[in-house]
């Protein structure tokens, strides 16, 4: 599969009971994946960047709503892309490897969810590489004041 981003919008259905959508389904995006992830983050929150050699990700807010960057962890200018995220407007954004992630969530109790397909061992938080959040070259420095992080992230 080739290593560039993809974005998906599925359709919501929408009735007097509420919403219902499709997460995943093999005959769209024929990746097999591993297992699943989510995070539930509070207001102001940032989250990453984060990275690995191998773990593709596809990344769903699934309530709240968060500015998703992400940008070519190869280059040496990194020139990061913004994405918002919410659960009304049921983007999904397919990020493979190579790419660091992070996010700011934009409301409190955000819930993002994590689909990752990759070959052997999970490469967990430990071993996955970090970028600080402030690095000149893809600083997010506008939510500085604001924002709460993790001792990794920070």
């Amino acid at each position: 599969m080739q290593k560039k981003i993809k974005i998906i919008k599925d359709t919501i259905g929408v009735d007097n009971r509420g919403q219902i959508w499709t997460s995943w389904n093999k005959n769209n995006l024929k990746i097999n994946f591993n297992h699943d992830k989510f995070t539930i983050s509070k207001k102001r929150v940032f989250r990453g960047f984060h990275f690995d050699s191998k773990t593709w990700k596809l990344i769903s807010c699934v309530y709240g709503k968060v500015f998703l960057f992400y940008f070519k962890i190869e280059k040496k200018k990194k020139n990061k892309i913004k994405i918002t995220l919410s659960h009304k407007k049921n983007i999904k954004i397919l990020i493979p490897p190579g790419f660091a992630i992070g996010y700011f969530s934009l409301m409190s109790n955000s819930v993002m969810h994590y689909k990752l397909s990759y070959k052997g061992e999970y490469i967990d938080s430990k071993k996955q590489g970090t970028i600080k959040w402030n690095d000149p070259r893809i600083s997010v420095k506008y939510f500085k004041k604001k924002m709460i992080l993790s001792k990794r992230d920070s």
